[in-house]
């Protein structure tokens, strides 16, 4: 028989209602909080992975010209292939196995379960939190670049391009106080026009090649003086890739927007009818495999990384014959912004505002997207972890406190492109890392239950990029250790502060609901609530326990009425935070028997389940033993000295809620 669900649940305790108008500004409920996202076709939510994606556009060529000099094309080549043959495939396999749009962690966090897999996802929110921040900080940086270096707003704006990068992340900030609603319009208006505008830029350049063709035999030229054969001329590009890795910057924002993608009738509900009735129930899509979804966001995955993939190379390309060495060097007219150097050389300064103008309002929007990201990421996992204050769950306190760290981030980087690269591409290595790794396990899984050959051979495949995106993950780390410093901060933030939240809400009643194995027992609950039996958590479920704790009771207390003996059992992975229990309610004489199943902590579930009751008294245990070590046993595994727990528990929780009716007599036994 089905469990049977009550109707019945209780709120958990928090802070007091905030009193003051901002107060109730900040915590007011969101715009679209609690609503299904709207679907898109999947060709227009390329454009909000685009705005992150391609706008790396505006700096990338520099990066790979500084890394790599003559050896950028073939660096870029060889990042090229690795993005097709490894990047690709790997996230279309997590978007048929992450489809909900949490990604590589969300599967980590199945494959590793308990507190491992906690432990795990905390560090890769860590460094998820590195890629984003600085997504926002080094766009906002790049564009206040591209302000300064424009020729008609020089002599306006002069060398300010920290006041110009806070500005603009100040700018992204009240955009998101105020709710960003039509993202997908905005980013396509946006992402559209400037590849177009890169295009006739690149196009430009690549005719400027052809009308000067000394220029490609002077490159092979100086190419192959400084490295003779082709053998060494890849080793030079493999060990440079690194250097070049956030050209693979927009894959996990690609599988963060799958919600948004429709998936068309493959996704619609299919009708059920009831057996013995023609009633149709209309059963929700989620409820299957959104197979539409998962192909569309493949195919918004694979055109994003072609698109990007031939800019890249002829960008590279471009850049590489036609600017200057002593160009894109630090403090260069080129540097940090090479297609827009080429734009005003190649096309006037009228021109190259305008492209300048484009650019700078894609790399602000690229902020937009990573601002996206974290505000979809982190209540997504940490308040379910009992690992974050409950105002992570709104937006506005949440946008503000991502916004400081942005600026605490941009003045300890004095707002310089280059300075945030390392930084930016751990996180992003770090991300395609885990989804890699991810990957790898979840088809060797499948292949030991039974997938077939096939999955073997994936999880091999998927094994050997997890290698290339190790080692570069390694060799950046070794070339920029700044950039493992900067996560590492992020990664000891995260850490902390979900510590010491999961110590602040461990006193909540965390059950989510509570489930009847069957018919009578749910009949028998209603024959013992409001005022009707004695409570009596026991750690022991057996006759002989109950029979001596009903004797002292009733002859040291004096107890009157049936007893209510619970005993209540903890699933294994005590690391959840929130769960729903099963409830078997059985008669034992005059007395009765409460079974609870599924809990993850044994005081919260017994202060739960006795706030649904209201019992006339509770009996409470005390063990007696080290105060210490049983508040680490109740902070890690849900069981230590319960009987002072609940009482905590229900203080707290009364505290709260208003005293309605009266409280139960709490009897503290030493045992």
């Amino acid at each position: 028989m089905s469990p049977i669900r009550p109707v019945r649940a209780l709120p958990v305790p928090r802070t007091a209602k905030p009193k003051t108008p901002v107060g109730r500004w900040l915590l007011g409920p969101d715009e679209h909080q609690g609503q299904a996202h709207d679907t898109h076709p999947w060709w227009m939510v390329l454009w909000l992975t685009g705005v992150d994606y391609f706008s790396t556009l505006g700096y990338q060529p520099g990066i790979a010209l500084l890394a790599a000099g003559a050896l950028a094309p073939v660096s870029t080549a060889l990042l090229v292939l690795v993005t097709l043959l490894g990047a690709l495939p790997i996230y279309s396999q997590v978007a048929a196995r992450s489809y909900a749009g949490q990604g590589s962690i969300a599967m980590l966090e199945s494959l590793l379960p308990g507190w491992m897999g906690k432990l795990f996802v905390l560090v890769m929110l860590g460094f998820a939190a590195t890629d984003f921040v600085i997504t926002i900080t080094l766009s906002a940086a790049d564009a206040a670049q591209h302000a300064i270096e424009n020729p008609l707003f020089h002599a306006y704006l002069g060398d300010a391009r920290m006041p110009i990068t806070l500005g603009l992340m100040a700018l992204l900030a009240l955009v998101f106080l105020k709710g960003f609603a039509e993202a997908i319009g905005v980013a396509a208006a946006v992402a559209v026009p400037y590849l177009l505008l890169n295009l006739v830029v690149l196009g430009r350049g690549f005719f400027e090649i052809l009308n000067h063709p000394e220029l490609l035999p002077n490159w092979r030229g100086h190419l192959f003086a400084l490295h003779p054969d082709w053998t060494s001329l890849l080793i030079a590009a493999g060990l440079i890739f690194p250097k070049l890795a956030l050209g693979l910057s927009g894959f996990e924002t690609g599988v963060s927007v799958m919600p948004l993608v429709s998936g068309g009738k493959k996704d619609q509900p299919e009708p059920q009818h009831l057996a013995g009735d023609t009633t149709t129930v209309v059963g929700p899509a989620e409820s299957r495999v959104p197979w539409g979804r998962i192909g569309n966001a493949r195919k918004l995955l694979a055109a994003a990384a072609f698109i990007m993939s031939f800019y890249l190379l002829l960008s590279s390309f471009v850049t590489t014959l036609l600017i200057p060495e002593h160009a894109y060097h630090e403090g260069g007219d080129a540097a940090g912004r090479a297609i827009a150097y080429l734009a005003h050389e190649l096309l006037g300064h009228g021109f190259g505002t305008v492209y300048d103008i484009v650019t700078i309002m894609i790399l602000w929007f690229a902020g937009a997207s990573a601002m996206a990201g974290l505000l979809n990421l982190i209540p997504r996992y940490l308040p379910r972890f009992g690992m974050a204050p409950r105002w992570v769950a709104h937006r506005r306190p949440l946008v503000l406190v991502i916004f400081a760290l942005c600026v605490i981030v941009t003045i300890v980087f004095k707002a310089d492109v280059e300075a945030q690269g390392g930084a930016y591409a751990t996180g992003v290595l770090a991300l395609i890392l885990s989804a890699s790794t991810a990957v790898s396990l979840a088809n060797w899984h499948e292949y030991r239950q039974g997938g077939g050959v096939a999955k073997a051979w994936l999880s091999i495949y998927f094994w050997v990029m997890t290698v290339v995106f190790g080692y570069t993950f390694v060799e950046n780390i070794i070339e920029r250790p700044d950039g493992i410093i900067i996560s590492s901060i992020f990664i000891l933030i995260v850490l902390s502060l979900s510590g010491i939240s999961r110590y602040l809400r461990a006193t909540e009643l965390r059950v989510t609901e509570i489930e009847f194995t069957d018919s009578e027992s749910a009949e028998l609950w209603k024959n013992i609530t409001g005022k009707k039996i004695n409570l009596v958590p026991l750690a022991r479920a057996k006759q002989l326990s109950r029979k001596r704790k009903e004797e002292e009771i009733r002859r040291y207390y004096q107890a009157q009425g049936p007893l209510a003996f619970i005993h209540v059992d903890l699933i294994d992975n005590r690391s959840e935070f929130l769960a729903p229990v099963q409830v078997r309610v059985r008669r034992d004489g005059g007395n009765y028997i409460i079974d609870v199943t599924g809990a993850v902590a044994i005081a919260n579930t017994i202060a739960y389940i006795s706030e649904l009751l209201d019992p006339v008294s509770i009996f409470l245990g005390l063990t007696r033993k080290s105060l210490m070590s049983q508040s680490f046993r109740y902070l890690i595994w849900g069981e230590g000295e319960t009987g002072l727990m609940v009482y905590q528990i229900l203080l707290r929780y009364w505290d709260w809620t208003p005293e309605d009716d009266v409280r139960p007599l709490i009897f503290l036994m030493s045992e």
